[in-house]
């Protein structure tokens, strides 16, 4: 590990000599480029020089050693000196992890409802709320892409865009079957029903060439839009239907007037659910191996269920339980995140051990 950090510490040398020289700014885009990696390895440069520190602090209180009248104070500095070294150790190998590239990219958020009928498009619009919340206390922007309400409120499926830096990597754990437990209100008995959705997060292409999309593979079929209770929402045939004929993926989209901005948005989900669709097919063939943790990506996999009479959201993938349902379903899920990436790390890192 110290070998890498030292040849890590030699290239912020290189990117602090190629910043502060007087033609760093004519290439624009390389200059973006080499300001990200800067904030990239400054940080961890940072922990690698404290932990440099502690290791000549060691190396000074052994040679204290041979002196009695120093033994008792050296050997607190040794302990010390090693103690900051350990846990600076595993800052680093935390930092040191493989990122995944999509981690700062925009999401495509898809909600469908599944098992439970009514109660269950109600849950998948509790859900939405959840995200929008969390979404808002983190200054990100919505924009609805498409949605079809279902008749008591709720949805049976709808799609937000959700731009804000490090979107994917806080929500992409979030992909999964969500279960819930409650007395509906058109119970009458007062019995506790079960009901499913799922949820997508899908790190969105940066462009539509990311992903290979070739006319002769998508069907473009456009209607007339319309609203709830049948109503056209106008009288042109501005609703855009693609289909990915190899996959078999189907993207709607009716909530603008334009069909040209409706095609744009079909476009670029259908994108986004491409890539999803390859990353989940890599990753189905590496847990063949090694079964990931976290994430594995399967979206018939119950990953979480909320329990409305006892007021607890349970994650089965961490054992994970608290008991402020009403918090959480309110976007105050910073610690439910911070839990599910801190095992996502630990997991890597055991991955890392039994890889050396």
């Amino acid at each position: 590990m110290q070998g890498k950090l030292d040849q890590l510490r030699g290239r912020l040398d290189t990117l602090n000599g190629l910043l502060a020289s007087e033609s760093a700014t004519h290439d624009m885009d390389q200059f973006r480029k080499l300001t990200r990696e800067h904030a990239e390895l400054a940080p961890l440069i940072e922990r690698y020089e404290a932990w440099r520190s502690a290791a000549r602090d060691e190396v000074e209180a052994q040679d204290m050693l041979a002196d009695v009248g120093m033994k008792a104070f050296a050997e607190e500095e040794i302990g010390a000196a090693r103690e900051r070294m350990a846990a600076l150790e595993k800052e680093l190998q935390t930092m040191l992890l493989p990122k995944d590239a999509d981690d700062e990219r925009n999401i495509f958020l898809e909600i469908r409802a599944g098992t439970g009928g009514d109660e269950s498009a109600l849950f998948a619009g509790d859900l939405l709320r959840m995200y929008l919340r969390y979404a808002e206390r983190q200054r990100w922007q919505v924009e609805t892409i498409s949605e079809s309400p279902s008749d008591l409120g709720g949805y049976k499926e709808v799609i937000v865009r959700i731009v804000g830096q490090g979107a994917y990597s806080q929500l992409k754990f979030e992909s999964g079957g969500h279960r819930v437990q409650r007395v509906p209100a058109t119970e009458t008995q007062g019995r506790i029903h079960t009901s499913a959705c799922t949820v997508a997060v899908m790190p969105e292409a940066d462009e539509i060439g990311e992903v290979e999309l070739n006319p002769a593979d998508l069907r473009i079929d456009t209607f007339r839009a319309s609203g709830a209770g049948g109503q056209h929402i106008n009288k042109t045939d501005s609703a855009v239907r693609v289909t990915h004929l190899p996959t078999g993926i189907v993207v709607e989209c009716q909530d603008d007037r334009s069909q040209h901005k409706n095609k744009d948005r079909a476009l670029k989900v259908l994108a986004a659910r491409i890539k999803d669709k390859q990353a989940h097919e890599q990753h189905s063939k590496e847990a063949a191996e090694r079964r990931s943790l976290i994430g594995s990506g399967d979206r018939s996999e119950r990953i979480r269920t909320y329990n409305f009479p006892q007021g607890r959201m349970t994650d089965h993938r961490i054992n994970l339980t608290l008991y402020r349902l009403e918090a959480l379903l309110e976007g105050d899920l910073d610690e439910l995140i911070a839990t599910l990436r801190s095992e996502h790390q630990a997991d890597q890192l055991r991955a890392l051990g039994e890889d050396a």
